[in-house]
Order: C-alpha cells, then sequence, then structure tokens
C-alpha cells in the first residue's frame, strides 16, 4: 500500500458503465482511490506497469488480451500490484485460471459494495480473497487442468515437517482456526507457519499455496 494510505486501484472492465459504478463506491471511500481505468487488458497491462497501483480491479472477458493474460503479467512485471478477479459464478474457469496466474482472489461481479470494499482493503493489506472452502471447490472442480509432476517440487524442501503439515491442511481447504484445533497449536502460531511456507516457497499468499500444493502432488482433487 502506499505511503499515504491511500489503496489506489485500478479498474479494468470492458464495459464503461461498470467502471463507472466501481469509481463512484470507491472515490466515496477516505482511504482508496482510483488511479486510472482500462477497457482490454493490454491497457490494463500498460497502466499497471506505468501506476503501479496497489489492487487491480480485473475483468477476464475482454476483447483482445483478456484478464488471465493480462494478470499473469501484471503479477510477473508488478510486483507489489494485487489484482482482484471480476467473475459472475464462483466455479468459473475463469476464476479457477485467475487464481492459477497469480491473482489474489475473485469477487463476484453482483457483490455488494461494502463486500467489494472489504475484499479490495483485504488484498491491499496482503490477504487473498477466496474463502478456503471456495478455493478448494474450484481445485477439485478444475484441477484437471493442472500439470501433472511426477517430481516434487524442491522448493518442498526447506519447509519443516510442521509446516508440511500446515500446507497439508491449508489444501484441504481449512481456515487457520480449524488448523490450530486440527494440529493442536495456538492460532497465532498457525499463521506464523503460513507467513514461513509462503516466503520459503515464494508465493504471494494462501491462494498460490493451496494451488502449490495441488501442482506439486502434496494435495489431490477429491482427497488429500
Amino acid at each position: 500500500m502506499t505511503t499515504s494510505q491511500t489503496i489506489r486501484v485500478l479498474l479494468v472492465d470492458d464495459e464503461p458503465l461498470l467502471r463507472m459504478a466501481f469509481t463512484i463506491v470507491l472515490d466515496a471511500q477516505a482511504d482508496m482511490a482510483v488511479a486510472g481505468e482500462a477497457g482490454d487488458g493490454a491497457t490494463a497491462l500498460r497502466l499497471a506497469r506505468e501506476l503501479q497501483p496497489d489492487v487491480v480491479l480485473m475483468d477476464v472477458r475482454m476483447p483482445g488480451m483478456d484478464g488471465i493474460e493480462a494478470t499473469a503479467s501484471i503479477v510477473a512485471d508488478c510486483p507489489k500490484t494485487r489484482v482482484l478477479i471480476l467473475t459472475t459464478f464462483d466455479l468459473d474457469e475463469y476464476a479457477f485460471a485467475g487464481l492459477k496466474a497469480g491473482a489474489s482472489g475473485f469477487l463476484l461481479k453482483n457483490a455488494l459494495p461494502e463486500e467489494l470494499l472489504a475484499a479490495i482493503r483485504c488484498v491491499a493489506a496482503g490477504d487473498a480473497v477466496v474463502a478456503p472452502r471456495i478455493t478448494r471447490r474450484l481445485l477439485d472442480t478444475f484441477a484437471h487442468q493442472l500439470p501433472g509432476t511426477e517430481k516434487a517440487d524442491p522448493r518442498l524442501e526447506r519447509l519443516t515437517i510442521r509446516e508440511r503439515e500446515v500446507l497439508t491442511e491449508i489444501a484441504r481447504g481449512r481456515s487457520n482456526t480449524e488448523i490450530a484445533a486440527s494440529l493442536h497449536l495456538a492460532e497465532a502460531t498457525v499463521k506464523t507457519h503460513l507467513t514461513r511456507i509462503l516466503v520459503k516457497l515464494e508465493l504471494r499468499d494462501r491462494v498460490q499455496a493451496v494451488v502449490f500444493a495441488y501442482e506439486t502432488g502434496v494435495a489431490r482433487a477429491n482427497g488429500v
């Protein structure tokens, strides 16, 4: 987030009226400002590189470069910028592809204004915006699209036994509270383990940890 504590948001959607609606909601907040707008992925990528916003609110179905390709490029080129995918259905192949491309979560287009604002604040603070069980349902539904891996990722060797257990619990779609109860740990300890897991695996957030767990075989579709 910027030093002024104002969350700068780049709006990306090919519908001008929707961008206008988002602008009205965001500009009414004391801690948010619309940094720019784009109607396609290529423009979004250019503006993200230029403006370095805190959060990109990204539609996926757009002409030319779609939101998935734009998300992958923004995540690669703008490491401090977080992407929120806009989707129509919570179990949507585009939402899955967006998470795999590096988005920090997804938001339904019919979300209430307070849900939109909470999601933006959450992502700007470095958290992920997808309920753990929805992430798991997405991966169970679309995991066949993940490449199979015969060999474990060498980054897994960096984890302690306890961290590996926490990663497995995360992949099961469990919250920090549920993981704490399952592994007989304090919730603060679970949060510490999660932070260390993300650093060691070079991942951005919890969502990416779940995707990693599926890609490396730590978790399997319809069972862990």
